[in-house]
């Protein structure tokens, strides 16, 4: 069972707050139980024979197990709500770590909402199993089997109506539980539909305000919406029919140790006996109460511990090298130098390869460009340098060393790369320049600002470096959001720089004083820049065709314009013949 390997993984470091909690818990337990015996012989022995020291010497007995009890109960409570949400937050950091393994493949296999609701609400749920675990789940045995025990010890033949009870309970809620758990496994599914669509609907708000579509996305959260809600009224329905079906039970068995019990007392049984018997079947039936609560938590714990077990299992398609090889040094390494050799890349599962037969030379000081349709490949070809997939075919060498024998903090310190939709973080400027480079300096930040051409709208905002950014960077222009991802990377002064399609917002001015600003600063480095503007790589000392995941030409755009009709096609689609030559 997943839940049991989750609770045993997890709560291992914590096995000495686990047997306190284990030991305070009993103790507390079979001090409740002696109270009613304590009871019994106060009404017995005190209160039918008129001694009124026997009652003071027993009342003062029963308050001294009661204070043991109430500070047992205390620190077993504090500790176990600490382990509940340490363990709580392990889970949470180990998948968190987990996910920060995975590939593009593995997280576009799970998706965004799914991953954050395994990571949130899913842990949560396991979590408060934890919690009420050490709270009852440990009580309730020790006090049913306990608690059976007295009650044959006071009237064997008046236990016999424990007999009927128990079962007829068990059953119950057992029926009650197997139908709960498919609820419970939709509900979860239902909330990931939720995300899904409110994260569409915030992050796209203003393509749904530019096409009027407010009711449309109001009907889609609508019906995922009340999906969530039928299958939680019919999950919760049956939760409710639980606790009136348990007091049922409970007091239909109370009723009948009356009945049965006036008999026994009639044929001599102490009345103090009885009450210790009725207090007894009470602490037995509580004790059902208290696992019936579990029951009703568990099965939505058992199918939150598989959908969190199953991301934790997931094993990353881009494994680190077990001995990581070091990138040469000295006279002859050539930092930045990016080789492509016979490269393919084919998805799982896809008939056809997306890249295939690709070579490719990216040399320092020389800046290398990629040209082709929308779905030739451009962007995974530039995926596959910092691994974010790794090859299927071929191999891809940084400085000669094959990226797949690199450490990954080794090839990542080499690389810096502007996505084709250049994401900002919460924060500052100053904050999202230096990701690139922690404790960079405000010259090298302004130095960067400056080279991106982003200096002087940073300039203008009050808060200058300081000045907030919110979460995507949706507070800033497309173009703006572009420049200062430009200028994270030139933060970072990386050997390789790989610009995928990251001039496509700007316009044409600040396009070509960005390009002439980049050429000093990456004299020393590689340059890989991806495009589908022909003016953003015409000056690009090689230019690499792709077609339908193939190199179909490599040249200057002189000669390519001269030879290669593909280009051809797509440079006279942006530009006239006259412009392009």
């Amino acid at each position: 069972m997943m839940l049991v390997r989750l609770l045993r993984e997890h709560l291992r470091p914590y096995r000495g707050a686990v047997y306190a909690i284990v030991a305070l818990q009993l103790v507390q337990t079979m001090a409740t139980l002696y109270l009613p015996s304590l009871n019994a012989r106060i009404i017995d022995d005190g209160v039918a024979a008129g001694d009124t020291d026997e009652i003071m010497r027993l009342g003062g007995v029963m308050l001294a197990i009661s204070f043991l009890q109430v500070i047992c109960a205390i620190v077993a409570v504090y500790y176990g709500s600490r382990t509940a949400m340490a363990f709580g937050r392990d889970v949470r950091g180990r998948l968190f770590g987990h996910v920060q393994t995975f590939s593009a493949q593995e997280v576009g296999k799970f998706g965004a909402p799914t991953l954050i609701t395994r990571t949130t609400n899913d842990v949560q749920q396991v979590q408060m199993v934890v919690l009420m675990t050490f709270t009852f789940m440990i009580m309730a045995p020790i006090m049913l089997i306990g608690g059976v025990v007295m009650a044959l010890q006071e009237d064997a033949k008046l236990s016999s109506i424990l007999l009927f009870a128990v079962p007829v309970l068990g059953v119950t809620v057992g029926l009650i539980v197997s139908r709960m758990v498919p609820y419970f496994r939709q509900m979860q599914k239902r909330i990931d539909a939720i995300n899904r669509v409110l994260r569409e609907q915030i992050a796209g708000v203003r393509v749904v305000r530019a096409f009027v579509r407010e009711e449309r996305e109001s009907r889609r959260f609508g019906e995922a919406n009340t999906a969530l809600y039928t299958t939680s009224l019919r999950a919760g329905q049956l939760m409710a029919l639980m606790f009136p079906v348990v007091m049922l039970v409970l007091n239909a068995t109370s009723v009948g140790v009356l009945w049965f019990g006036s008999h026994r007392v009639d044929n001599g049984m102490p009345v103090g006996a009885l009450t210790a018997f009725l207090s007894y079947i009470a602490y037995i039936l509580m004790a059902v109460m208290m696992s019936t609560m579990m029951f009703v938590m568990v099965p939505r714990a058992m199918v939150s511990s598989d959908r969190i077990t199953e991301v934790l299992d997931t094993t990353t398609t881009v494994h680190s090298p077990i001995k990581p090889v070091a990138l040469p040094t000295g006279s002859d390494a050539r930092p930045g130098l990016l080789e492509l050799r016979d490269v393919e890349f084919r998805y799982p599962g896809a008939e056809a390869a997306v890249l295939r037969g690709v070579d490719l030379v990216a040399e320092p000081g020389r800046t290398t460009a990629i040209i082709g349709s929308t779905g030739s490949g451009k962007t995974t070809l530039l995926n596959l340098v910092p691994r974010l997939f790794d090859v299927t075919g071929g191999r891809v060498l940084l400085d000669g060393v094959d990226v797949r024998d690199l450490d990954p903090e080794d090839l990542w310190a080499q690389v810096g790369i502007v996505p084709q939709k250049p994401y900002l973080f919460s924060g500052t400027v100053r904050s999202n320049l230096e990701y690139g480079k922690p404790g960079a300096s405000d010259d090298e930040l302004w130095h960067a600002l400056e080279v991106a051409q982003a200096r002087s709208f940073v300039e203008a905002l009050p808060e200058g470096l300081d000045a907030p950014i919110s979460q995507g960077g949706t507070n800033v222009s497309g173009g703006q959001r572009q420049r200062l991802a430009i200028a994270r990377v030139l933060v970072r002064r990386p050997h390789l720089y790989l610009f995928d399609d990251s001039f496509s917002a700007l316009d044409y001015a600040t396009d070509a004083a960005l390009r002439r600003a980049l050429v000093p600063e990456t004299r020393d480095a590689a340059v890989l820049i991806v495009a589908q503007r022909v003016a953003t790589i015409r000056h690009a000392d090689a230019i690499v065709v792709l077609e339908e995941g193939a190199v179909v030409g490599v040249g200057t755009h002189a000669e390519l314009l001269e030879s290669n009709q593909t280009y051809q096609e797509i440079v006279y689609s942006q530009v006239s013949a006259e412009e392009a030559a």
